[in-house]
């Protein structure tokens, strides 16, 4: 891939799964307990125009899931390959996510970080986000594994 490709954010195809399955394991983004194909099988039965990839050319270097549930935007999922980083691809796709959520009337987004990655953290922060004082409480209703 040559550096001259520009950046394209495109929705999500099927032909992606296997690209942005690895894409998430290299960005360290799957858990164990959370099946990453069956995280995106999910999406696509729920707005999946809002799943966005990031390509140089035709290869996945970086992704989105977004949701809007009618009072909030959601982002998960937002990765770019490691050796792509620090080269505001990661702030292109974020752009984009915000700009679908505004089209669709969302007043406010919010995200999911884990608390001891900083370097995520800073990379918000750089974009405008601000920690809200509240405490995330999850369930699991559906086992993946």
């Amino acid at each position: 891939m040559s550096i001259e490709q520009a950046f394209a954010i495109r929705a999500f195809q099927r032909s992606d799964a296997d690209a942005i399955v690895a894409l998430w394991h290299a960005c360290g983004l799957v858990r164990p307990w959370n099946d990453p194909h069956k995280d995106i099988a999910r999406k696509l039965s729920e707005q999946p125009e809002l799943f966005l990839v990031g390509c140089v050319g035709t290869e996945v270097v970086g992704s989105a899931m977004i949701g809007f549930d009618g009072h909030r935007g959601w982002v998960y999922y937002l990765a770019v390959a490691p050796g792509m980083q620090r080269r505001a691809f990661g702030r292109a796709m974020m752009a984009c996510a915000e700009q679908r959520l505004i089209e669709r009337g969302c007043p406010k987004v919010n995200l999911m970080v884990r608390s001891d990655n900083s370097t995520v953290v800073d990379f918000y922060r750089e974009l405008g986000y601000a920690e809200d004082k509240v405490t995330v409480l999850g369930k699991r209703l559906i086992p993946d594994i």
